[in-house]
């Protein structure tokens, strides 16, 4: 395995998987692999969630009342636990995506200020 194949990867800022699960289950239910996949996919492959990360996210969002779950049977007939948006975790996405929002707005400003600082 290539050393530079990690190397492009990001890594993701505390709090920020919650907010990257519960935008993945507004497109709809999806078992655990399903979720890693569509992140996968959505960020150009950059950023990669393990399951060590993932599957704790999920119980500890189903605990906050954010998803359901139930068990179902995958395309390839696996049995498999789907997660689901609850109301709760919709309102939840809408406001962990406001605090996204400033957070870039905040960091944009830092990295491009407008007018310059007059250092002495």
């Amino acid at each position: 395995m290539p050393a530079n194949r990690y190397q492009n990867r990001i890594e993701l800022l505390q709090g920020t998987l919650d907010m990257l699960i519960l935008q993945t289950l507004q497109w709809g239910p999806q078992h655990g692999y399903g979720i890693g996949n569509v992140i996968r996919a959505h960020s150009g492959d950059l950023l990669h969630v393990e399951t060590g990360s993932l599957y704790p996210a999920l119980h500890r969002l189903e605990k906050q009342g954010w998803l359901k779950s139930e068990w179902r049977l995958t395309d390839t007939n696996q049995r498999a636990k789907y997660y689901r948006l609850t109301p709760a975790g919709k309102r939840q996405l809408a406001s962990e995506r406001s605090r996204w929002s400033q957070m870039v707005e905040a960091i944009t400003g830092v990295l491009n200020p407008a007018s310059e600082v007059g250092w002495s």
